[in-house]
């Protein structure tokens, strides 16, 4: 059953059906997934959004991004409002992932968003419980990220008493690239694999007024998006097949390590880890994770997206700031990784669990027929 309560049918070869979001009729029911720094911007986000599905641009560190390509300051809110508008151009719906945990540019990048008439806003590592009483959404869906049906009805409690409702929700399990919303103990857990999670999931969804459920982590081929939409979730969200595409901005350095990269080598960073204390996927031979490993490398926080605020209201809080040995500089390594920190920083690679499968450079076309189950497989070296 969708999410409107309608029989779906859903086999190998056969057309996907389309995904309904606050009135928005997508022809594909895939999200692409909002990776970065630097890695998902508009190129990929309008050509995702051509072929059908959804194209997500990542807000982080989108402003010192979209100022060295334009060769001037711009604020968070430019930068946002300028590549939502860029991903839109050419048709189709397009959106911005927005974390949680970038505190100082966070509110900005929402009104950026809603004002670049962006059709969806979609936010986690943490929870989004302030999201819409930032800024009127209007005509944009705003859509959290969840690990759990207690943060679901966390989220669902707290926007209620705004008058506001979900318009849907990405469930991620524990096998997605980047932040993972468990303790590190907790990945491996029977309960918290995403086919488990799924159900009380949805289940919240529909007690709350019964909108789309989307599911996300480690979803990887045609079959996996027929498996999932059998169950019943309305649509999927993936990120890391994206990456080794023509059209996404990583570096020529950054797809090779996706493309190089075996299943051992791809591995879950904890202690050291993400300062913002949320588990976090890397590839093993990245340079800073490596770096971070030896305990060796000198406390260093000159970006700050990271930094929380101290007890009088200033932004001087961070692990990887204070010290380093249980943490690493994500904002200095992703933008390394995504050449916009060169020389500066070693590079901090991202994947989801599945990304030593993909063993080519590929264009979003061609994969988004893959996905569909219109075109040949591709990328896949399981096969």
């Amino acid at each position: 059953m969708n999410s409107e309560g309608h029989q779906v049918e859903v086999s190998a070869g056969v057309e996907l059906p389309p995904l309904v979001i606050k009135g928005k009729k997508i022809p594909v029911p895939i999200i692409q997934g909002g990776m970065g720094v630097g890695v998902s911007l508009s190129p990929l986000a309008g050509a995702v959004a051509q072929e059908g599905g959804v194209g997500i641009v990542s807000s982080a560190a989108l402003d010192r991004v979209i100022s060295k390509r334009n060769g001037r300051k711009c604020s968070a809110y430019e930068a946002a409002y300028e590549e939502i508008s860029l991903s839109k151009q050419s048709g189709g719906f397009a959106g911005i992932n927005i974390m949680v945990a970038l505190l100082q540019t966070h509110d900005a990048i929402v009104e950026g968003a809603i004002d670049a008439g962006a059709d969806f806003i979609i936010s986690g590592a943490g929870l989004p419980l302030r999201l819409p009483l930032i800024k009127d959404p209007g005509e944009t869906a705003l859509i959290p990220i969840v690990s759990s049906p207690r943060a679901l009805e966390l989220i669902c409690k707290k926007w209620e008493r705004a008058g506001y409702r979900p318009d849907a929700v990405v469930l991620e399990g524990p096998l997605a690239g980047g932040h993972l919303g468990f303790k590190f103990e907790e990945l491996n857990l029977e309960s918290n694999r995403l086919e488990n999670l799924f159900p009380p999931v949805k289940e919240m969804a529909e007690k709350h007024g019964g909108f789309p459920v989307i599911v996300a982590g480690g979803i990887y081929d045609h079959s996996d998006i027929v498996r999932f939409l059998k169950m019943g979730a309305d649509g999927v969200q993936m990120g890391t097949r994206f990456i080794v595409t023509r059209e996404c901005s990583a570096t020529d350095a950054y797809k090779q390590a996706v493309i190089d990269a075996r299943e051992e080598d791809i591995v879950v960073a904890h202690n050291p880890g993400s300062p913002s204390g949320l588990p976090f996927m890397v590839i093993r031979q990245s340079g800073m994770y490596q770096s971070a490993l030896s305990r060796k490398r000198k406390p260093v926080c000159d970006k700050g997206y990271m930094l929380r605020p101290d007890r009088n209201g200033v932004f001087n809080q961070c692990d990887s700031k204070l010290e380093n040995s249980n943490s690493f500089c994500i904002c200095n390594g992703l933008l390394s990784s995504a050449g916009y920190n060169p020389g500066l920083e070693e590079p901090l690679y991202t994947v989801g669990v599945n990304g030593y499968r993909i063993d080519r450079l590929t264009t979003v076309k061609e994969l988004m027929a893959e996905l569909t189950g219109t075109g040949c497989k591709a990328m896949d070296n399981s096969t």
